[in-house]
Parts: structure tokens; C-alpha cells; sequence
């Protein structure tokens, strides 16, 4: 599908976040964790999430949908059931690194992941090394790469020092723990996104953050009645950006979540001169028991160049792409360092936003683990492909509005993926101006 983005003035109006992906995921799978019937509200409805309610069905949930939400029935913590055939994980790779935790430390049965050409890409080689560390058994092609065997067995908890920055590692490893003898410890080389870990007390589990620490412990049941799943701050982050380019504009946004762990992206928009009013949540030295949400105020802003460090990266990490098109109209050289990861997202992100936005017209450079913009004015417009990534996407429709001639994105369905409603909604507020 083609989708041709124009230059737009004046976007105006209100505009509610759609569902958090990362926290649909982790809600569906700590449901099916436990034994008694939970109520999730607002699970965002996308392709990737989909997949996440088709593998806990097979891993024997029932899932019903309801006028106000679902209620999922899991099997509890340590009975999932053993499919007969492969789980398809589709493009969903949060799911892909977070479902072996859960499944490794079962009595006994075998699992086999699988997903689309494009998971097929992704490496798993970080999870299983963590995961055999505590006595997984798991077996992946060339030891790098789905399908994924996973063997149930008796796991041992460990103290584990992530190599990189990842929530999705940690997340997988403290799944584990919840089903391990002992105590399990995971130390961050930079603070990430700790949904997970706010849902786990929530539900019942022994979990502690300690500094650069968190540490679960051996759990007989999770309980939790109620998880309310906060609007997505990666999938509004593209919004806000064209807020801030399109001269004339100012939106509302409503129901973000405002979790300090996933606001980088934000805290840097206002760091180049984005105007950007509400509370986002301060860093937490405890863990809190829920998701801070809060209204945003969003205005067209003259920008300043900056320069994004590895320890922001992971805050930030699926919204830089947007801290690059900023970059073209900010005044100066931005810089981004230390985001080696965006090479093993659903596309090497690196390349590929270098790619698009230089033939829109961007003065960009790529470099092994990030990328330089040098501000230029703008964008001249023309046409980008998504290759299969939603957040591509995503930021050649934003980069089309805000550029002077507007973008043609190729393979716009991809946004699909994770944000089934953003053309309508990019409508809606181009008709508001």
C-alpha cells in the first residue's frame, strides 16, 4: 500500500494515545500466568498483539473479548499447556524474548517459536545465554535464530549483568526467576523501560530494584485481578513530532503514559526547544505498583541541535528515528551515540532511516551505533519505503506533512502492526488545522 503524505499547516485538536504495545504484551502474558480470570482494559488491537493472545490461547488461556476489555483464564504459572504444533510469534518480537522465560522453567513439555521472514532476522542468542545459565534447555538454528526449541526443566536463579541495555532481556530473565529455586538478579548497564516489573508487584511477586538491581523472587501463583493498559507514548511520540515541525500546530494529547522509563524521547524534544506541556513521571528509586498517565500539550517550537548519549538510548530507543527527522530542522548537528541496538529491530534502523530521510532531502550520516544530522531547514519531500518496519512508517507520514513537498510512503500497511489507527487519526488532525 502507498500512502502519499502532503505538507500540511495548523495541525489542530485532541487526540487520545492508542493502547501501549509493550504493556498489551506484558499484560496478556502475566494473565495467562496465572490461574484465576483477569480483566485486561484497553489491550491495543494490532497485529503484534494479536499474536501474543494467539500463543497464550495455545499455551492453553482462554481468552474472551469483551464490550469493556478481556478477561483471559490462564493455565497459572506453572502449568502451560504443550501446543501441538509450532507457536507463531508473527513480527512480534517482544514477544519472541519474553515468552522463553516463562515456558523454560515449566516441569516438562516442548515448545517450538517461529514467526514471519523477518523474526527469522532477529537473533535470540542474548535470551538463551542468560536462560541456559540458569539450566534452560533451548535449542535455536546456527544457535542464533528461530525456530526456537524450548525443553521445560528445573532452573536455578542466577545473578545476570546484562551486556547491553535491554527491557526485553531483563523482562525474559525475571520470568524466569519467578519459576527458579532461589533469587534472581539482573543488573543494568543503563535504566530501561521496567513495565514488567511494576506488573509483577502488582501481581503478587517479590520484586526489588536495588540501584542498578533488580532482583525477583521464586513466586508459587501470581495474582491480579484488574491491568489497565495506559496509552502509548512510542506510538504518540509520532504525533507530538509533527506537532512540533508543522508550523501552526498544537494538539492535545490524552491518556500517555507517562512512565519515566519511556518518555526519553520527549525529555530530549524539550531539550532541543520542543514545547511539550505535562507532567512526565520523575525517575524512581523504588518500584511503583502502576503506570502514571497524564494530558499533553503540544506546540510548534523552534528547534536546537543536541546530542543523545548511550545511557538515554534505551528511554528512547523505539522513538530516535523521530530524533533524527527532528534533527533536519533543528539549528546545528545532532548527534545520536550508543544506540547500536536500533541495527536488530525489525529492520537495521540505522541504515534505513538514513536511507529514507536522505532521499528526502536530509544532510544525515550514518555511524555503527547511531547516526549525525546536520540541520538543513527542512525536508524537501519525495518518497520512502517502509520495508516491512511500522516505525518507518510512521515517520514518513510525519516526515511528509512536515516537509515542503510532501513524502510517498511505499509499504505504508506496515504501521499496521502496531498503530492500526494512525492514518485516520493523521487525518483527523490535518482536517482540524
Amino acid at each position: 500500500m502507498t500512502f502519499f503524505a502532503p505538507a500540511a499547516t495548523g495541525l489542530r485538536g485532541t487526540l487520545v494515545a492508542p493502547p501501549d504495545k509493550s504493556i498489551s504484551h506484558r499484560a496478556a502474558l502475566l494473565a495467562a500466568m496465572t490461574s484465576d480470570p483477569v480483566r485486561v482494559t484497553n489491550y491495543l488491537g494490532a497485529e503484534d498483539t494479536h499474536s501474543t493472545l494467539r500463543a497464550v490461547q495455545a499455551l492453553g488461556a482462554i481468552v474472551e473479548e469483551r464490550p469493556d476489555g478481556l478477561v483471559i483464564r490462564g493455565p497459572g504459572l506453572r502449568a502451560a499447556a504443550q501446543p501441538t504444533g509450532v507457536i507463531d510469534v508473527g513480527n512480534a518480537g517482544t514477544l519472541l524474548r519474553l515468552l522463553p522465560g516463562w515456558l523454560a522453567g515449566q516441569a516438562d513439555g516442548v515448545w517450538i517459536l517461529d514467526g514471519d521472514e523477518s523474526i527469522r532476522r532477529r537473533p535470540v542468542d542474548r535470551i538463551a545465554e542468560p536462560l541456559r545459565r540458569m539450566g534452560a534447555m533451548l535449542d535455536a538454528r546456527e544457535d542464533r535464530f528461530t525456530p526456537l526449541r524450548i525443553s521445560g526443566s528445573r532452573l536455578d536463579g542466577i545473578d545476570y549483568e546484562l551486556p547491553v541495555a535491554s527491557a526485553q532481556i531483563k523482562s525474559c530473565v525475571l520470568f524466569a526467576g519467578l519459576l527458579a529455586a532461589g533469587a534472581t538478579s539482573v543488573t543494568e548497564p543503563a535504566p530501561t523501560r521496567d513495565h514488567t516489573e511494576r506488573m509483577l508487584l502488582q501481581a503478587g511477586a517479590r520484586v526489588e530494584r536495588d540501584g542498578a538491581v533488580v532482583t525477583v523472587h521464586a513466586q508459587d501463583e501470581l495474582e491480579v485481578d484488574h491491568i489497565e493498559v495506559p496509552g502509548d507514548p512510542s506510538s504518540i511520540a509520532f504525533h507530538a513530532a509533527a506537532a512540533i515541525l508543522v508550523p501552526g500546530s498544537r494538539l492535545v494529547l490524552e491518556g500517555v503514559g507517562v512512565n519515566w522509563t519511556r518518555v526519553g524521547f520527549l525529555r530530549i524534544a524539550q531539550r532541543m526547544g520542543a514545547v511539550v506541556v505535562g507532567p512526565l513521571e520523575d525517575p524512581q528509586d523504588g518500584i511503583p505498583a502502576h503506570e502514571p498517565v497524564a494530558e499533553l500539550d503540544v506546540c510548534h517550537s523552534a528547534l536546537g541541535a543536541t546530542v543523545v548519549e548511550a545511557e538515554e538510548v534505551p528511554l528512547a530507543i523505539d522513538e530516535l528515528p523521530l530524533v533524527a527527522l527532528l534533527g533536519c530542522f533543528a539549528e546545528g548537528e545532532t548527534v545520536v551515540r550508543g544506540a547500536a541496538e536500533l541495527r536488530f529491530k525489525e529492520t537495521d534502523r540505522i541504515a534505513l532511516v538514513v536511507e529514507g530521510l536522505r532521499g528526502l532531502g536530509a544532510q544525515i550520516e550514518a555511524a555503527e551505533d547511531g547516526f549525525t544530522v546536520t540541520g538543513s531547514g527542512g525536508l524537501r519531500g519525495g518518497a520512502m519505503e517502509a520495508h516491512g518496519d511500522h516505525r518507518l512508517a510512521m515517520l514518513g507520514a510525519v516526515a511528509g506533512l512536515a516537509s515542503r513537498e510532501g513524502v510517498e510512503v511505499r509499504g505504508f500497511e506496515a504501521a499496521g502492526v502496531s498503530y492500526p489507527g494512525f492514518e485516520p487519526d493523521l487525518a483527523g488532525l490535518r482536517a482540524g488545522g
